[in-house]
């Protein structure tokens, strides 16, 4: 009899195609998974904040030292042009901060950090060298606007956003402290500056500070990281936020407030000087002593932030920035303007520290986080041109003199203007009820 054999199962052998179909599926689980909450402290996620602080010490804190930069090239020893001409170098670098670190976000999705810190560090240190062999003003344009405002770029995106992932209740305190290493930057810089251009000359006073951004950016270089890659690369633009009313508004404010701090920041060594309240040298000091002033004024704000929701913080920021403006009016005095650039640096500094903050509150997709903050501040950073040559225009409207009055009018107003429209923006979010923590 023939019996019946039971069917045996031929094993199957897996083709390539099938081990990756697997893998690919494995990446997907992976990719997927939730990453675990962030610390929201310990030493690692404070030594970041320490590498971030030297970052913006470096991006920031060199671009604010501008107003010592334009108070020496009014006196013509380097090369002769008009106050908003002069500005244009400085606004460049400050506007390029911002308009780089909107392109550089995607390539810090990818994971390529390290890339990115290289890139800005040499740009940075690059641009200084070059800056110290400039005898023209288109030179000064390439170099420090140009090459430096690109190197700040690279090293500003990253400052935020390596931040993010190790902090929640605590990031408004993190971003506050991490914002404070550009007054630091702003007092160190401009001391540099002061204490050598006299001794050893333009050139090696520049070559001095890029030396000195060299040494410092070792420290991210080494101990910057990246807690999580983010679950896919970010766009240069998020289409739906061109119809976030409130998102809109928050810009809005913030492009005001950002063209009257920095019509300051850039005028108010020259101010003291050109009215003969002080001399050259201790006019210069102005600038540090506005950025030593302006350090309370970005880790306070931001800490309250927390507390009280950062619109509560910005709104009275705001018109107290204002106020201290107009307050240059009537000044007649060097302890009279050491008196507002004390004041101004307490109060400007929640336009430094509070933008970031309210950018990521305003977004409720987290994933879009960093195309909605670099889209806010290639728009918010254009108030750097209206502040810098725009009040230089304002100053020089009527070339047979300085207007000091018309200049200090449109920056006072212009940051009134912006406390307005936070109110506008906390009305928007919360109704009438202005005690709400948004």
């Amino acid at each position: 009899m023939n019996q019946e054999r039971p069917p045996t199962s031929t094993p199957t052998v897996a083709s390539p195609q099938d081990h990756d179909s697997v893998a690919e599926k494995s990446n997907e689980v992976r990719s997927t998974a939730a990453p675990s909450p962030p610390p929201d402290g310990g030493f690692g996620a404070w030594l970041q904040v320490f590498a971030s602080w030297v970052l913006i010490f470096n991006a920031w804190g060199i671009s604010i030292t501008f107003g010592d930069y334009q108070a020496y090239y009014e006196t013509g020893q380097l090369f002769t042009q008009t106050s908003s001409n002069i500005s244009w170098i400085g606004s460049i670098q400050a506007l390029l901060i911002f308009a780089v670190g909107a392109l550089v976000g995607p390539f810090y999705d990818r994971g390529h950090l390290r890339l990115i810190l290289l890139v800005g560090s040499f740009f940075v240190v690059w641009g200084h060298m070059m800056l110290s062999l400039c005898t023209e003003y288109w030179q000064a344009v390439l170099a420090q606007g140009f090459a430096i405002g690109i190197g700040g770029g690279c090293l500003f995106v990253p400052s935020l956003a390596v931040i993010q992932p190790y902090f929640s209740s605590n990031l408004g305190l993190a971003l506050g402290i991490a914002a404070t290493g550009s007054s630091v930057g702003g007092v160190i810089y401009p001391v540099i500056f002061i204490n050598l251009i006299d001794k050893v000359g333009f050139g090696w006073t520049t070559r001095v500070i890029g030396f000195v951004a060299l040494a410092t950016l070792i420290v991210p270089l080494t101990f910057s990281k990246m807690r999580t890659k983010p679950p896919r690369v970010r766009s240069i633009i998020d289409k739906s936020a061109f119809t976030d009313g409130p998102y809109w508004l928050c810009i809005l404010a913030c492009f005001l407030g950002y063209t009257g701090c920095y019509a300051a920041f850039y005028y108010i060594a020259y101010f003291s000087e050109a009215n003969g309240w002080m001399d050259t040298n201790l006019a210069l000091y102005l600038v540090p002593i506005l950025n030593a002033a302006s350090a309370f004024g970005r880790a306070v704000p931001n800490w309250l932030a927390d507390k009280i929701g950062p619109t509560n913080v910005v709104m009275p920021g705001a018109f107290m920035t204002g106020v201290v403006l107009l307050c240059n009016l009537a000044v007649r005095n060097a302890a009279g303007i050491i008196v507002v650039a004390i004041f101004l640096g307490f109060f400007s500094g929640v336009f430094i520290a509070t933008p970031p903050v309210l950018f990521i509150r305003l977004t409720k997709d987290k994933t879009k986080v960093g195309t909605r903050v670099g889209m806010a501040f290639a728009v918010v950073g254009l108030g750097v041109l209206t502040g810098g040559p725009g009040g230089g225009a304002v100053l020089q409207h009527d070339f047979s003199r300085l207007d000091w009055t018309s200049m200090w009018i449109y920056a006072g107003v212009s940051s009134i203007a912006s406390g307005v429209v936070f109110v506008l923006l906390k009305m928007k979010l919360s109704g009438m009820n202005l005690a709400a923590k948004v």
